[in-house]
């Protein structure tokens, strides 16, 4: 018997069997690695960048917009909203936490708007710190993902769409690629995470077949492949190109939709090919979603996208992006990684295998909702939004209806003069180009076109619009581009009108005497109403009366 095996039966049975685990969660990691190519001492740099920047735009929406979205004068104040969750759900207690974990449980809700201001200007100052730097440690990435879910879990409307949860999801896997501590560039002692490399590849997975599944399954037009024929008209917020893109002819609208079945539900199976297909994969992907940033303006949703795409390139992919000098610290490093001469703490591997165990057991739910037949979109099984479901556009609109509101001096509402208010990006003038915000969103505006085709009494908010618009409220007047009654007497009424919008055609006369839109009125959508007749909408609903 060796000297080995005696010193090995003389240490304790705990240590032994701790000692038993760590030599298996190596072996692993290995075998994962055997499949990974690597190293990713680059691909961490370019990641956390990218994750950064992401983090920047909506900390810098919030920033600018939710004060009056959801500060305590917004049009749906985070004081009512969790004086509400409190009568269902009790005072704060641990059940209720778990149910909407968020910081503002711990703050004075009467002060929400400071808060809401405090943590959109950390969050900003964190992010650009590693924009700047291209390091992070977890306790960066950590307080991001934490401020950023104490917005969504107040945020209620605005903030009820699938790429906040996908921010989350891919923000927390950010933590396992950094540091504890230490702010480096290049962490020797923390080499990228292999678990993490996967876990990206496995969310973009996910998005993808997510995403062309819910085509397939939910609406015709996607197996005709006519859904292009209605999408750039009728999306959101559409951008100068899609005016355009929108005229192309018929076969190249089927191109585009066969097109997209090809990226979304063939290529994500490349993620388990060799390192060829893992390319191929990630560079389709990137210029996919680069197309759909060109095509309309969807939030940060397609930026953020790409993040996990960039977890298909290992470091060969991407040197030609570093300089020399930091081309030779990379291949230091990888020459110290080959010869084991890198090596993470024994907790650091224990946290990242226990982190991909979660992932496995998390996934499980979203893996059979991807292959039922009752597939869901953009859902979460777990509070933290670890791992959810995703999914785009499973349904087209056919016609694209615009609400317009307006306001008039008049006494009497019958045949008064109406002036209309502008929003920043949302159809309303016909002459107006269509903005270019992407990846900045405006989430009024993109409210306005679910309201549009729903009725106001599922969209409260819009009646909460209109009665601070008739007290010229700063707040509600900072959310539009132009309120016809700034630095004038307020409305005496106002209304919203229900219009169908199309585009006119590029070479039209309409055209060139510079209308993007031709519209038709539909009906009435709300009102018209004055000051007194919103009172007991607002004492329903518990927001603050404004005085005229």
């Amino acid at each position: 018997m060796t000297e080995t095996s005696n010193k090995n039966e003389k240490e304790p049975l705990p240590k032994r069997i701790f000692k038993s685990y760590l030599d298996k969660l190596r072996f692993f990691v290995n075998l994962l690695n055997t499949f990974n190519n690597g190293p990713y001492w680059f691909t961490r740099v370019v990641f956390l960048r990218s994750l950064a920047f992401i983090y920047f735009v909506a900390f810098l929406v919030a920033l600018n917009q939710n004060t009056g979205l959801l500060g305590n004068n917004g049009l749906l104040p985070i004081d009512v909203f969790m004086k509400n969750v409190e009568n269902n759900y009790g005072k704060l207690s641990w059940k209720t936490f778990l149910q909407m974990p968020t910081l503002f449980w711990f703050v004075d809700k009467k002060d929400a708007t400071f808060y809401m201001q405090a943590f959109s200007t950390l969050g900003l100052s964190i992010s650009l710190c590693i924009i700047l730097t291209g390091a992070a440690n977890m306790i960066a990435m950590f307080t991001l993902w934490i401020l950023y879910h104490s917005i969504i879990n107040v945020g209620q409307t605005w903030y009820s769409f699938g790429w906040e949860s996908q921010l989350l999801e891919t923000g927390f896997l950010g933590m396992f690629l950094c540091p504890l501590f230490t702010w480096k560039k290049y962490p020797e002692n923390t080499p990228p995470s292999t678990i993490v490399i996967w876990g990206l590849r496995w969310l973009l997975f996910r998005i993808m077949i997510g995403a062309g599944m819910i085509k397939i399954r939910n609406d015709p037009c996607w197996r005709d492949l006519t859904c292009m024929n209605y999408h750039y008209q009728t999306q959101p917020v559409p951008n100068p190109l899609s005016y355009y893109l929108h005229q192309s002819p018929e076969i190249i609208h089927k191109m585009e939709t066969l097109g997209n079945h090809v990226v979304e539900l063939i290529l994500p199976w490349f993620t388990f090919l060799p390192r060829p297909f893992k390319l191929i994969c990630g560079i389709s992907q990137i210029l996919f979603q680069f197309i759909l940033i060109l095509s309309g303006n969807l939030s940060f949703l397609n930026w953020l996208t790409i993040l996990p795409a960039i977890a298909y390139f290992d470091d060969r992919s991407l040197q030609c992006l570093f300089t020399k000098k930091q081309q030779d610290i990379q291949s230091n490093l990888h020459s110290k990684q080959s010869k084991n001469q890198l090596k993470s703490s024994k907790l650091r591997n224990i946290a990242n295998i226990t982190y991909g165990l979660v992932l496995i057991h998390l996934s499980i739910p979203v893996v059979i909702n991807l292959f039922s037949r009752h597939q869901v979109m953009n859902t979460s099984y777990d509070p933290l939004r670890l791992v959810n479901t995703y999914g785009a556009f499973g349904t087209i609109t056919r016609e694209r209806t615009e609400i317009i509101l307006k306001g008039t001096s008049s006494s009497m509402p019958d045949n008064a003069i109406w002036e209309e208010y502008e929003f920043n990006c949302k159809p309303g003038n016909v002459t107006r180009r269509p903005c270019i915000i992407s990846p900045y969103h405006y989430r009024l505006d993109w409210l306005m076109w679910f309201a549009a085709f729903q009725n106001w009494q599922h969209n409260p908010w819009l009646v909460h619009l209109m009665g601070e618009l008739m007290v010229n409220s700063p707040e509600a007047t900072d959310l539009i581009a132009h309120n016809p009654f700034r630095n004038k007497d307020p409305p005496k009424w106002i209304k919203a009108d229900h219009y169908v919008y199309t585009y006119t055609k590029w070479n039209s006369q309409a055209a060139k005497d510079g209308a993007w839109w031709k519209r038709k009125f539909r009906q009435s959508y709300f009102g018209p109403v004055n000051h007194g007749m919103l009172k007991q909408i607002y004492q329903h609903f518990g927001w603050k009366i404004p005085k005229k």
